[in-house]
């Protein structure tokens, strides 16, 4: 095609390990259609759910070949025809992309862009995507979260989980947060949490337990159902909804736990939110970022031709600090 820009983007012409991920100098640029923006990518966040996807083992598979990434911030460079909320030159973050994120320039709908806050940097923005709006998701969609109830954040130093601290905190519940580290423990007492435990060490569910005084949690937000589910379903306090993000392999229950305290066990899938369900977390968040509650945390950083060991990483490191994003 003559007269194609091209770009740099991770290509994944196979489904595997990180390794098939790969890093092509030669893509073309995509060209905003209707109701679409182009974004010139300054950073884009990595998912967990990314490296489901990847391997080939999530229940939806985009065709071969792709390119990974949803969570982009940049800057607009065009729009096509119908696209009202935002112009080029505008600092946007996304939630979703059409043509992947792990590249120089993405397209993503008009309705999955909005605008990123002068406060905010691209590496946070790109960090706001997926784990926000599943937090947002979960504990207002699904959860129903009242002020003054108690949530439980299960592996709450990640991306997602710092989003459910600092939205739980904003919320005005009381927020009790887990980590495995003592880095963890301490970023997420930074970040909304009243209380931080350590889910490596014994006994850690009788303490959580202590600080409810035997009543248990009203809400918890899991990041990794198959190893916490049934302890979960333990702490729970009568009418408690335990909220299913995470998630790496099966697990025994006791269903007499549910019934002990007419206790929920509640799916989210971000991917099944309305356009206007988004919408109204979105307003939430920009009225954090403008009040200063929102502060997305970002850890590792890599280039983009490091994106495989990037999702090596996000799934075998020993305590997750914040959003992993890659950079441009």
């Amino acid at each position: 095609m003559s007269g194609s820009r091209l770009m740099r983007a991770i290509r994944v012409t196979e489904f595997g390990a990180p390794s098939v991920l790969k890093l092509s100098p030669e893509v073309t640029v995509p060209k905003p259609g209707h109701k679409q923006v182009l974004i010139r990518v300054h950073a884009c966040g990595v998912n967990p759910v990314e490296t489901y996807i990847r391997s080939g083992t999530f229940y939806r598979k985009p065709p071969l070949p792709y390119t990974p990434g949803s969570d982009v911030a940049g800057v607009v460079e065009d729009v096509g025809d119908g696209v009202t909320t935002v112009k080029a030159g505008d600092r946007v973050f996304t939630l979703a992309t059409e043509s992947g994120g792990y590249a120089e320039y993405t397209v993503a709908s008009d309705i999955c862009v909005y605008k990123l806050h002068d406060d905010l940097d691209f590496t946070q923005g790109a960090a706001i995507g997926v784990p926000y709006f599943t937090a947002y998701r979960a504990l207002v969609h699904k959860a129903h979260a009242k002020p003054g109830e108690t949530v439980l954040i299960h592996g709450a130093s990640g991306g997602v989980g710092i989003a459910a601290c600092q939205l739980s905190r904003a919320l005005g519940l009381r927020v009790l947060g887990t980590a495995g580290t003592p880095e963890g423990m301490k970023l997420i007492l930074n970040n909304g949490a009243h209380l931080a435990f350590n889910h490596r060490e014994e006994g850690y569910t009788d303490k959580i337990m202590e600080a409810t005084e035997g009543r248990g949690v009203d809400v918890i937000v899991e990041m990794l159902s198959n190893v916490n589910l049934s302890k979960d379903l333990q702490m729970m306090n009568y009418g408690g909804r335990v909220l299913v993000i995470g998630c790496r392999g099966s697990i025994e229950i006791n269903p007499r736990d549910t019934m002990a305290k007419e206790s929920s066990v509640i799916g989210v899938m971000l991917f099944l939110a309305t356009p206007e369900e988004n919408k109204e977390a979105a307003a939430l968040f920009y009225a954090g970022m403008e009040a200063g509650w929102m502060r997305p945390i970002v850890g590792a950083r890599y280039p983009l031709d490091k994106a495989a060991q990037a999702h090596h990483d996000i799934i075998e490191s020993p305590g997750a600090t914040g959003k992993i994003v890659l950079t441009m």
